[in-house]
């Protein structure tokens, strides 16, 4: 197929080059050229605005940090509602407020052209493995199109519901992972402030209940007093900006994610979004002192 790829940092430029290695001819466009010249080099086109990847392409990946960088991209000056035909499909793999999906999606839609909203969960690791979950909001008719792209993408694949649904999907799959990043954390304060060997007692939870892929990860990073970044601490932080904005909406209760959003708060006063999100633990030890 006629692929564009929109976005090529450390999550785009790996999904980017398997689909690439799929076989599909593909165009892509970055703001900064440096970003795009793997890609170039690897056989795709360089295009110098979105419009004219979407003139290009047949389908159009888009990997952007926020609501607003997608709007820009889909909606905005050269943006990919001015060169995709009717039939064109948008596939927007960030995460963005369900609502902002909707409102491109209903944009597109005047022009005929199809919205797909594809947030992803598995970080840079998942990205160059294809290994990503992907929880998808839109038709069911449309999601069958590119089902075949995205499966050389991720391991598993679910149609959520309607525009929208992928990214509540995804709003709730942050507030349970980032809550559980905290838990751990906290778990970890305990053990060293008790005088108990923290790594051991990671090792011990882990053939437990308490076992999990958050206390395998996020706590041997904190174990080994490793704060470099898988996933930047403030994107965590962006993403539950959007959940805590769309439970005030619904008026839903959430006094767990309410809480660990003021510990990531904490966090990015403390000048650390740049780093892990196991970071959490160095915010509670300095609240702790």
């Amino acid at each position: 197929m006629k692929v564009g790829f929109i976005g090529l940092g450390a999550m785009g430029r790996p999904m980017a080059l398997h689909l690439l290695e799929a076989g599909h001819e593909l165009s892509v466009y970055a703001r900064r050229a440096e970003a795009a010249q793997p890609l170039v080099d690897a056989g795709a086109t360089r295009r110098a605005t979105p419009a004219e990847v979407a003139a290009a392409s047949e389908v159009v990946f888009t990997m952007v940090t926020t609501g607003a960088d997608v709007e820009a991209v889909a909606l905005g000056e050269g943006g990919i509602i001015h060169g995709a035909r009717a039939g064109t499909v948008l596939v927007d793999m960030g995460t963005i407020p369900p609502d902002t999906a909707r409102r491109i999606a209903a944009k597109l839609a005047e022009r005929g052209i199809e919205a797909i909203d594809a947030p992803v969960s598995g970080g840079e690791v998942g990205a160059q493995n294809a290994t990503l979950a992907i929880m998808a909001g839109g038709k069911a008719e449309v999601l069958a199109r590119v089902r075949p792209l995205l499966e050389k993408l991720g391991k598993t694949l679910v149609h959520v519901g309607p525009s929208g649904a992928g990214q509540v999907a995804k709003a709730c799959n942050q507030m349970i992972m980032v809550s559980c990043i905290e838990a751990v954390a906290e778990a970890m304060l305990l053990a060293q402030r008790a005088g108990a060997d923290p790594e051991k007692v990671r090792l011990a939870l882990a053939g437990g209940s308490a076992g999990s892929r958050v206390l395998e990860v996020f706590g041997a990073k904190m174990t080994a007093r490793d704060f470099k970044a898988g996933v930047e601490a403030r994107l965590h932080h962006k993403d539950f900006g959007i959940l805590l904005n769309e439970a005030v909406s619904l008026g839903a209760p959430l006094p767990v994610a309410a809480q660990v959003w003021q510990q990531l708060n904490a966090l990015m006063a403390q000048g650390r979004g740049r780093e892990d999100t196991s970071v959490l633990l160095k915010v509670l030890e300095r609240e702790s002192q």
